[in-house]
């Protein structure tokens, strides 16, 4: 079941009516029906995978709760280690084992050695699995650390794990903040309901009408890369650069204003990345709950910063590489997470350097501008199916780039065409940005129109017969 489908406006006015109407009841039988209307939701793609969901559910419940209790530290270890071991190790099963046994095979084969490995895995990757296992993981390693007390109240807990409106596709909650919300009563609360209400159709308005308008298009000139010459290309880049920022930023506006109509808090997933004026700020505003994931649970557990230059260096690069792995098993995404280190790297030695390269102070704009020329050259390494077709994407950019060719009035402009939606929404976005951080309160009048502007435009461009998949949903 995806947001932008008929059936999910159906189940969540049904779960909306039901939710607050028993209220009255003991939160547990609130917390029921949440978990029953979460796994409803999951079961919908295949309800063979809830009982993958139930069993990392369970196990880490059981983990946490004997972390908590023991006094042996050596134990303690036993059952987080345990906890780590089982949800990575189905990570990897699910999303990653046939990419070692081919990557296995293609290096042995590059070093002459025939290889006799006939095993092949055909396995369908359950939906949102990168994400809940993450979420499940932090509880337990959480209560290791001592930062959280372990809930006893299995419904609850297993409302945190599966809460359907962020359990596909982030934001990839902490229980010390989604847990609690879930474990204590929730009033309705009329504020709250039209905030989450905002962030819904500001969400579809990013998936229906930018993500969704650009994605032909994008397909069309990533699948004919070889023939299509640079100035092209570059707009392709362009177009899914704003493509998979709509897609994904649009569904954790959705996930946040759904979970605001059930009374609950989620975490910022985006904050205007593209705004950013160096690679740093860009990585505190991109899927900040997975950022900040790595950063607490892998980085500093590294050392962090803590250490000599060249230990922080290294960490960095394999929080990257590991965060590029996360997104899929292909070398792409590890390929993508590598340059994004390396401008990591160059922006923190560039930070802490006493020497100035250039004489004077570089524009704000000039540097949010060159910022996005670099993470729209990341995002072709990331859609490419491979690094071979990533380099020569590339390559062909500039060894074919004639934007002169395309001033000519009788060349075909319907490329352009796509170039008003990047141009609207950015301005759109910036204008989002500046309300946001205005102290001003923004007038009751004002949300109301915009929101009959958005729903108008959403109603429009909505395909009724045909609802895309968000981009995240693969990962």
């Amino acid at each position: 079941m995806i947001f932008n489908s008929i059936i999910f406006i159906f189940f969540i006015v049904i779960v909306y009516s039901i939710y607050w109407n028993i209220n009255n009841f003991k939160l547990g039988v609130q917390n029921f029906f949440l978990l029953t209307a979460s796994y409803v939701f999951y079961g919908y793609w295949d309800y063979r995978f809830l009982s993958l969901i139930f069993l990392s559910t369970l196990f880490d419940f059981f983990f946490a709760i004997q972390i908590q209790k023991t006094t042996k530290i050596e134990l303690k270890k036993l059952f987080l280690s345990l906890s780590v071991i089982f949800n990575i190790g189905v990570l990897c099963y699910f999303k990653y084992m046939g990419f070692f046994i081919e990557s296995l095979k293609s290096t042995l084969h590059y070093f002459g050695y025939q290889s006799n490995i006939d095993f092949t895995l055909n396995v369908i990757l359950p939906v949102g699995i990168s994400f809940y296992t993450f979420q499940t993981m932090s509880y337990t390693i959480d209560v290791y650390r001592g930062k959280l007390k372990p809930t006893y109240d299995f419904i609850s807990f297993a409302a945190f794990v599966s809460f359907f409106p962020q359990l596909v596709a982030g934001p990839i909650e902490r229980a010390k903040n989604l847990l609690p919300q879930i474990t204590r009563k929730r009033k309705f609360n009329l504020k709250q309901s039209l905030e989450g209400f905002d962030l819904i159709i500001w969400g579809f308005f990013k998936k229906i009408v930018v993500a969704d308008s650009l994605s032909p298009i994008v397909d069309d000139i990533f699948l004919n890369y070889q023939t299509l010459e640079g100035f092209v290309l570059f707009m392709g880049a362009i177009y899914f650069t704003i493509q998979i920022y709509c897609d994904f930023s649009g569904y954790s506006d959705i996930a946040i204003g759904l979970a605001k109509l059930l009374g609950i808090n989620l975490m910022v997933n985006f904050n205007f990345p593209y705004f950013s004026s160096n690679i740093s700020d860009f990585w505190k505003r991109w899927h900040i709950s997975l950022s900040t994931w790595f950063r607490d649970y892998v980085y500093i557990p590294l050392g962090g910063s803590r250490n000599s230059l060249r230990k922080t260096l290294i960490n960095v690069t394999i929080v990257f590489l590991v965060s590029g792995l996360w997104h899929g098993a292909n070398w792409t995404f590890i390929a993508w997470g590598f340059f994004h280190s390396i401008l990591y790297i160059v922006y923190s030695l560039y930070s802490k350097s006493t020497i100035s390269i250039a004489p004077f102070r570089v524009p704000s704009w000039l540097q949010t501008s060159l910022l996005f020329v670099l993470i729209v050259f990341s995002w072709i390494i990331f859609r490419s199916e491979n690094i071979g077709s990533a380099i020569y994407f590339v390559k062909r950019i500039f060894i074919s780039f004639d934007f002169m060719n395309h001033l000519n009035p009788y060349n075909n402009l319907s490329s352009y065409y796509y170039l008003i939606y990047v141009i609207l929404f950015l301005g759109l976005d910036f204008i989002q940005m500046k309300l946001n951080s205005s102290q001003k309160k923004v007038p009751q009048e004002f949300r109301i129109i915009q929101n009959i502007f958005f729903l108008t435009i959403i109603i429009l461009f909505t395909q009724v017969d045909a609802a895309n998949n968000f981009i995240y949903f693969q990962f």
